[in-house]
Formats: structure tokens, sequence, C-alpha cells
């Protein structure tokens, strides 16, 4: 892991060094444990150095209501690229980013174009039900598919072995959701408000209730609401509150959950709320009064307030890049780049290659390396394309996150 943490500064280094016109170089190399690295170095050149990149393409909302998402994406992405070329001294892979505006059709309509414009690798999409469409046109076509966010298990199973998570599956967040809050003895009576439209929502939820319900935890309340509605939830909050909830399970993104948090506080509504990773971003919000968030606790693999050094690393950079504190999607965007840059450094994948071999050669490569990176140590990847990471629980105090259990 030291290795990777000094890479990521390195090429952090060395992209400011480009910046300011500096004529410093980098070699590449690959940490024992199976992670990526690239440590500067004077006068050498990388081996995967060819001049010629490897064209990433990158799928998600630039506009629209989920725009947040995706220019996080699109930021963690452009990121990792600038970082790795500036280190390897020459232009190892190129990104074309295509706005979608969360919307299957358009998503699919953005496939064809980076399919045209010579796409060898996908980046994306961002969200599940435009994911799932391109996972169906990235198995007609053989091209492999890294989504950063998408974390409908129907994506990997319309890839049909081409496309890969970078992020938790729904199921995995509902069921470690609920065991969690049962290991923990964090409610007695159980509310769960979800978005009863929306596949991310209703996949965790769908199994949060069948692992509560295993693990004898009390629902007392489900109340759902749709994309339609979605602005007022102070019904659904009330519903909670007249059947004794005093935890209620949000497995919705922040937009809504805010809706939720301010309803709550209307009527002195102070139940424990415990969200999942589209939770992530919630404190950024404008015009937010950030303290209603006190207290809350999410399940994610990533907060930008963490101590470690990949996570001050990367989100130092960020900070200076775009001007403002990345969120899990943008570390797991940066995360993807990252991962395949591991293959271009063990010669999985090289430049000449076709789309086609280069998709055969990273699903074999996916499916038996380890990775390291700003979403957790040791990531892996099973043959369904799913991943296997530690869960970590997140707890907001004074307007920050802090790691439940740790130390620090």
């Amino acid at each position: 892991m030291k290795k990777l943490i000094s890479g990521m500064l390195a090429a952090t280094m060395a992209l400011s060094l480009a910046a300011c016109g500096g004529t410093e170089t980098s070699s590449a190399a690959t940490g024992s444990d199976g992670s990526s690295s690239a440590a500067t170095s004077e006068g050498g050149t990388t081996a995967e150095g060819t001049g010629t990149p490897i064209h990433l393409g990158g799928i998600g909302p630039l506009t629209g209501d989920n725009a947040a998402y995706g220019i996080a994406v699109n930021n963690g992405a452009e990121l990792a690229v600038n970082e790795i070329n500036a280190a390897a001294g020459t232009e190892v892979f190129a990104l074309d980013f295509q706005d979608d505006e969360s919307d299957s059709e358009k998503a699919v309509n953005a496939f064809n174009t980076l399919l045209d414009g010579g796409m060898q690798v996908l980046v994306g999409p961002v969200t599940s039900n435009p994911s799932i469409s391109v996972a169906a046109e990235c198995a007609s076509e053989n091209i492999f598919m890294l989504t950063p966010s998408a974390s409908s298990v129907d994506v990997v199973t319309a890839g049909e072995g081409t496309a890969f998570q970078m992020c938790f599956t729904d199921p995995n967040q509902g069921l470690t959701a609920a065991d969690y809050i049962a290991d923990n003895s964090l409610g007695t009576a159980i509310g769960i408000i979800y978005d009863s439209s929306d596949a991310y929502s209703t996949g965790i939820y769908t199994a949060f209730a069948k692992e509560a319900g295993e693990r004898g935890l009390n629902i007392v309340q489900t109340s759902s609401f749709t994309s339609d509605n979605n602005t007022d939830l102070s019904t659904q909050v009330q519903q909670c509150q007249q059947a004794g909830a005093d935890l209620v399970f949000l497995p919705i993104y922040y937009q809504q959950a805010s809706q939720v948090l301010i309803a709550a506080n209307n009527i002195g509504y102070t139940p424990t709320f415990f969200g999942c990773d589209g939770m992530d971003g919630i404190l950024g919000i404008d015009g937010f009064d950030t303290s209603l968030a006190d207290g809350l606790m999410l399940l994610c693999p990533f907060s930008a307030y963490g101590e470690d050094d990949t996570t001050k690393t990367f989100v130092s950079a960020y900070e200076a890049a775009y001007g403002e504190t990345p969120n899990q999607f943008a570390a797991d965007a940066y995360d993807c780049v990252y991962a395949i840059y591991q293959c271009v450094q063990d010669g999985t994948i090289t430049p000449d290659m076709s789309a086609q071999d280069m998709c055969d050669a990273l699903k074999s490569a996916f499916t038996s390396m380890s990775f390291s990176g700003t979403t957790g140590e040791n990531q892996t990847w099973a043959a369904d394309g799913t991943i296997s990471k530690e869960p970590k629980v997140y707890q907001v105090q004074d307007g920050a996150y802090a790691l439940v259990g740790s130390e620090e």
C-alpha cells in the first residue's frame, strides 16, 4: 500500500512539474501486493510510454438532475489520467467523456459515439439504468466496461462477463447494512424510506428487508416515493414517526435524504438515520444546514475526511484541480483508471491491441488480480464482475464524516 501512496503522490508532483514546464520523466512499477505505483526518476521513460494512448471512454450525466454524480466521475477519471500521463511523460491514456443526462437511450447513443471514435475501454456509465442498457451493448461488441458507481446486479448480468463494478452491489449494501444494524443493536423499531422508481434504491431495499427479516430486525414502517414526487418527503417521515421507528434506513441519494432530514427536523423527530453510498455528498448541498445531518450514519467505501495518506493525497490533488472536495463517486472513478493502469504496467494491455482483444485480456486480469486504491485495499473481482472490498461505516460529526470505530 505504501508503494501506491507514493506513486499517487509522485504522479501528482509530476503533474505540477509538467504544468510549470518541467522536464522530469518517470518510471512505473507494480507493488508486491499487486497494487500499482508510479515512481519518478530522472531521464527515464516508462515501459508503457509508446506515445500512442489507450482510448478510454466515459459516460455519465454532466447535465440534468444527476449531474453532480457524472461531474464527480468525470473529474475523478480525468484527474487520474492527467496524473498518469504526467508521471509517464507521455500520453498513456486519452479520455473522452460523454453526457447521457442519466437517460438510457442517450447513454447508448453516447456509447456508439465513443465506439466510432476508437474507444478501447469504457469507464462508466454512472447510474444504474443507463449502465444496464450500455452493458448489453458492451456484451454485443465485446468492450470492457468498468463502472465506478452503477451498483445494480442487473448491470453485470447484462454485461455477460464484460461489465465490472468498482462499487458495492446493491444487494451487498442492503445485506451489510442490515447486518451492521443488527450486530450493533442500533434500533429496536426500523423504518424504511426508499425510491420505488429507482433500481439502485429498490435493489438495496429488497436485500435489506430480506436480511433484516432473517436477523430478527423489527421493521415497523416501509414508505416509498418515486422520481415524480421526491421533493417533499414529509409524509413518509411522519409515517415513520407515527410507527415509532427509532432508526430510519435510507437507501436513497443525498438530495432526497436532505429532504428527509429537513422534514424530520420540522416535526422534532430524531431517530438514527442510516444510509448507503448514495448518501455521500449530503454535506456539500448548497443551502443545506449540515447540522441537520449530525449523527447520520452511512455505509460507504470512501470519505474525503479520512486520515490515511492515500486519501489525503487524492483529496489534496482533487481540491487543487477542481476547487471542491471529492465524494465517493469521484474516488471510485479515480480508482477505475488506476486499476486499468495496473494492467498497463504489468503488460496485460497495450495501445496497439484491438478493443476486443483488450476486453478479453482485462476480463482475465481483473478476475485474478488484487488492487489497492482510494476506496480500499486488496480489492478483488469475481468472474461475474462484482467486487469484493471492505465496507466502512461513517457517521457525520460536526460537519464531517468520522469513521465509526476508528481510533484516529
